[in-house]
């Protein structure tokens, strides 16, 4: 019995001292943290936080410039392709979207693929790569809602999110430069195929970082070094000037000169239906342009500070220098003109915004708005139809933006992509940084005209891109939707201003005249169909050809006539009316 207490005695020691033991080495394991680690820590996990908003109101500023451009472009079309103009923008967002998440984050971001570094060679001897790929960003599948983008802290979904809004927003662009000619359902098949030959090799060899692969012998942290060749050339865009505005620019080219040009352009004018939505549409896009550019510090920093600066006064100065150019060459100062002068100056500064001073900001967009606004008038010298001026605005605006770039970096606003070995000419008389500049932009100039105007060939013969005559003539909004951007009548016809068709070319000469009474229709439908009618392009109905060169005004439902047979004109006016509204009550009476 005396044996069994001293047994116990000592099971009980050795257990306290198991415990007790454990808890000492445990304790040397992991020494408490000094209150400086403490307060390290803190502040790094109150970065995170800082950073983890910033991304989010600057992806939602970003996805805001989408309903911006679809105001921007479709003001500035005629009113019978007003919806469809807007559903271009408004389709990416469906389209880009869900390939982005299928596959287009891992191609663009990936770990190097097309490319990829031979085994043992290590990241100095290494070019860079043109495409990426990593299977567990297929769908997102291999990454948890919470797992942090290496170097930043904040989770990889949130980059996800960001980058995803720039895809979205890039083959919107193009759309300005074929607006009012291409059929819906095919440009939805082509912006899904430019995205992926286009954009994904473009944003992956200029942005991606080492987030998701390791490089034998790269300096710094992990996310901190390039693995697309652009990047690790050295070449610097901050925002999108190569990727996004040089690609959709001259994407838009392409399009101007491959495809079609509108029925009846150039010979006769088209001129905007929505001026007002236009200049809406632009201020909408400078507000989400500050989420696009200082978003891109990709993070809570002075660098974002610098970037959302240099922003706001490129635009500023870029408005200025249109209005000025268009006042000078045409004596007027547009609402249109102002409203593109933003546009120009924002897209100059996108590349530039966070390697350069405010100061130098302004001299960007103070250029930007004399240079963009030659672009767009050589348009009509040279004779191409860029409908909305994508490649004038977006793809000389990026391509003077890269090269500035290469004029005005400075290590002064906290990019550690600029040193004293790098700085721009006019800031530390090196020219290596500009010529750096000059052959990232030329890379992406061609590789995006020539893939974009070979994909925009296939397309239209396989796919059927551009719309028929018939199908311009009616309007895009009816033949491609069937429905339309406004309906102010009585009857659901749809109207959008109430102007009336142009005079006939020769005045009445008060002999013969007479006038035709239109019972059954509506007078506002009779206007917008007559406004419709009088549009230029396709071929015209015959009863309309009879008729239109005697006719001098049209108010309400009452049509006035200088002369000709009015019996005969009357049952012109009739059949044409009945067949364009579908409405066989229609009838056309001689006025006693």
């Amino acid at each position: 019995m005396r044996h069994l207490q001293v047994g116990a005695w000592l099971l009980g020691a050795l257990l306290l001292w198991a415990c007790t033991g454990a808890t000492v080495y445990a304790d040397e394991a992991a020494p408490e943290k000094t209150p400086v680690e403490v307060a390290q820590a803190t502040g790094d996990a109150a970065k995170v936080k800082a950073d983890t908003a910033w991304m989010l109101v600057s992806s939602a500023f970003v996805l805001l410039m989408v309903p911006g451009l679809a105001l921007f472009y479709g003001g500035m079309v005629r009113s019978k392709n007003m919806l469809t103009t807007m559903m271009h923008s408004a389709a990416a967002l469906s389209v880009v979207g869900v390939f982005w998440v299928v596959i287009g984050y891992s191609l663009a971001f990936g770990a190097p693929w097309i490319g990829a570094p031979a085994e043992g060679v290590a990241n100095a001897d290494w070019g860079g790569s043109y495409l990426g790929f990593s299977p567990e960003l297929v769908f997102l599948s291999g990454v948890e809602a919470t797992k942090p983008l290496p170097g930043y802290g904040y989770p990889i979904y949130l980059h996800v999110i960001f980058q995803g809004m720039f895809a979205i927003l890039t083959p919107a662009l193009i759309s300005g430069a074929f607006a009012e000619r291409v059929r819906f359902v095919p440009y939805c098949v082509f912006i899904l195929l430019w995205v992926t030959l286009v954009y994904c090799p473009l944003a992956h060899s200029v942005w991606s970082l080492d987030f998701f692969t390791a490089l034998p012998g790269a300096e710094g942290p992990t996310g901190a070094s390039s693995t697309g060749f652009l990047g690790k050339m050295g070449a610097l865009d901050f925002a999108g000037g190569t990727v996004v505005h040089i690609a959709a620019g001259f994407a838009g080219l392409a399009a101007a000169v491959v495809l079609k040009k509108r029925s009846g352009y150039p010979q006769h004018p088209i001129h905007p239906s929505g001026v007002v939505l236009t200049l809406i549409g632009a201020m909408f896009l400078w507000f989400g342009w500050f989420g696009f550019n200082a978003g891109s510090a990709l993070g809570s920093s002075e660098n974002a500070v610098a970037a959302f600066a240099s922003t706001q006064a490129a635009a500023a100065g870029a408005g200025l220098t249109w209005m000025l150019s268009e006042y000078i060459h045409k004596g007027k100062a547009t609402a249109l003109g102002l409203a593109s002068g933003f546009i120009a100056g924002l897209v100059a500064v996108t590349p530039a915004a966070g390697f350069v001073t405010m100061g130098a900001g302004l001299i960007i967009g103070l250029i930007a708005g004399v240079v963009c606004y030659l672009a767009v008038v050589a348009k009509t010298i040279c004779g191409y139809d860029d409908s909305l001026d994508a490649f004038g605005v977006h793809g000389i605006g990026g391509l003077l933006g890269a090269l500035l770039t290469g004029l005005f970096c400075t290590t002064t606003v906290g990019n550690i992509l600029v040193t004293e070995s790098n700085t721009g000419v006019l800031v530390g008389g090196n020219m290596d940084q500009f010529v750096i500049q000059a052959k990232a932009a030329g890379i992406s100039v061609v590789y995006a005209f020539v893939v974009s105007a070979i994909l925009l060939v296939i397309m239209d013969k396989v796919f059927g891109l551009t719309a028929s005559k018939k199908e311009e003539v009616d309007g895009l909004d009816r033949s491609q939707h069937g429905e339309a951007s406004f309906d102010f009548s009585s009857e659901g016809a749809v109207t959008m201003s109430s102007s009336e068709p142009r005079p006939a070319v020769v005045p009445p000469n008060g002999r013969n005249r007479f006038t035709l009474v239109v019972d059954g229709a509506d007078a506002t439908v009779l206007a917008k169909v007559w406004a419709d009618l009088c549009q230029p392009g396709g071929i015209p109905d015959a009863e309309f050809s009879r008729i239109y060169p005697n006719l001098t005004t049209v108010s309400g439902n009452r049509f006035r006539f200088k002369t000709g047979d009015a019996k005969a004109s009357a049952a012109a006016l009739q059949s044409l009316l009945q067949k364009r509204l579908g409405k066989a009550s229609i009838a056309v009476r001689v006025e006693a």
